[in-house]
């Protein structure tokens, strides 16, 4: 079942031990917004798969990080979140995987949903129905040669 979140309210996400961002939640619009970022726009059309993944990450989190805590500058100091810090954040692979598991994999989520078989509630084939008889008689094996 889908569940629907009808509030739309920004949550905050744990990146890191000490690291927690504050975003918008994934919606159409911020998704459609991403896309026509001007920095994917300037991507060659010889772009890694990977390479136009970061590009799209950093994007999406320039539009989706609305606060953070537990994040400085080279001096140890609270800095507010803008597009080179959180492109800077984002170049950090362990906190690059978390936001795209906390954030970019719940919207992947319910792509993968409408590619699900039917319902399996207790078993393999608890919620399939039957389709194909069952065979009459055993296939012989094959020769040996």
């Amino acid at each position: 079942m889908l569940t629907l979140d009808l509030t739309n309210a920004p949550r905050w996400h744990e990146l890191a031990p000490g690291v927690r961002v504050q975003l918008r939640p994934l919606t159409t619009a911020l998704m459609v917004a991403t896309r026509s970022d001007p920095a994917l726009e300037v991507l060659p059309a010889t772009a890694s798969d990977e390479e136009r993944a970061v590009v799209f990450a950093k994007a999406l989190a320039r539009r989706a990080v609305l606060a953070w805590e537990g994040i400085g500058d080279a001096m140890g100091s609270p800095i507010d979140p803008g597009p080179e810090a959180i492109d800077a954040l984002l170049d950090i692979w362990p906190i690059f995987e978390a936001f795209q598991l906390a954030h970019v994999s719940k919207g992947l989520l319910l792509e993968q949903e409408k590619n699900v078989s039917a319902l399996s509630p207790s078993g393999v084939s608890a919620g399939a129905s039957v389709t194909a008889t069952p065979a009459t008689d055993h296939a012989p094996t094959a020769p040996r040669g």
